[in-house]
This record gives C-alpha cells, sequence and structure tokens, in this order.
C-alpha cells in the first residue's frame, strides 16, 4: 500500500518547525498519540458516565490500521484512525489535543480521511460518535456526513465520496 505524503494541513507550502505536518504514524508514536486521544476526550469523560476507553491498542491500530498524526515540532497533537472495512472506510477515530482545537486540524484530518478512502476505491465512509457529543455529530453533518441512526448511546453516520 502507497504512504500518504507528508502534508502541511495549514494549507500552504511553507513547511515550518512551527506548522502542524500529518504523518503516517509509526509504532513509536503510540504513547504520544493515546495522550492526545485521552487529552482530546477528556471534556466528554466528564459528561459521558459510560464512554469507554478511547485511547486503548494505539500500538496495535498503527501495526494493523491506518494511522495518521499531526505533528508540531516533536509533539503529537491529533491523530487519525481509519480502518477499511468490507465495502467501506470506516472513521474509527479522529482526535485533536484541546490546545490545538479551532485551527481548522480536524477539518484537515477529515478531508485527509475522505481523500484516502477515495484514493483506496471507497465510495462509502462510515463512523459511529457518542449521543452526548453532539458537536461532534454537528462538525460532521456541517463537512456532508448523515445520520443513518441512532441505538442506545451511539449515533451512526455515513458519507458517500464522489467518484473522481
Amino acid at each position: 500500500m502507497m504512504q500518504a505524503p507528508e502534508i502541511n494541513p495549514m494549507d500552504g507550502n511553507d513547511l515550518t518547525t512551527h506548522d502542524p505536518v500529518i504523518r503516517t504514524a509509526q509504532v513509536p508514536d503510540s504513547s504520544a498519540l493515546a495522550a492526545c486521544i485521552d487529552a482530546a476526550y477528556a471534556q466528554y469523560a466528564e459528561r459521558i458516565s459510560d464512554m469507554p476507553s478511547v485511547s486503548d491498542g494505539c500500538a496495535e491500530d498503527i501495526a494493523n490500521n491506518q494511522v495518521w498524526v499531526a505533528v508540531q515540532g516533536d509533539e503529537v497533537i491529533a491523530g487519525l484512525v481509519l480502518i477499511a472495512s468490507d465495502g467501506f472506510m470506516k472513521l474509527a477515530n479522529l482526535a485533536v489535543h484541546p490546545d490545538h482545537v479551532g485551527k481548522g486540524l480536524g477539518r484537515k484530518l477529515i478531508e485527509l480521511s475522505e481523500c484516502e478512502a477515495t484514493r483506496q476505491g471507497f465510495s462509502e465512509m462510515r463512523l459511529n460518535t457518542h449521543v452526548d457529543m453532539p458537536e461532534n455529530v454537528r462538525l460532521y453533518q456541517h463537512m456532508g456526513w448523515a445520520e443513518v441512526s441512532r441505538s442506545d448511546n451511539t449515533v451512526s453516520m455515513g458519507k458517500y465520496l464522489p467518484n473522481d
């Protein structure tokens, strides 16, 4: 499988040490990625009593799935986990460290996930989020995702990708 190129998510071609760079994750990134995910979900853990662990298995995800990290300097500030499934690409996890929210990084990672899914021949993406994360549901809806179903505390969403 071809690796995704490093990209500067803040658009422009000037890669400086101050701008985050998105790159394919490596197993040594797993601890830093887990810490980033835990920090990103900490705000939800306070209000969601049944929230599962969201950072377990980062090393296994990196080894077995498609994982990218956004890095600024030596710090992992965001992560994306994609899982190729039968007939669709699943966006399994997207996390941006709270110190870096609001800078467009989450949007860039969602766009990357859609580009990767299309590049790999998928025409559909799916994800699950928690019913008590309405801001996530709104973000995905704003980016063209549609709510497919709700079951207990899970909101399932999907998006059909254009064929280029």
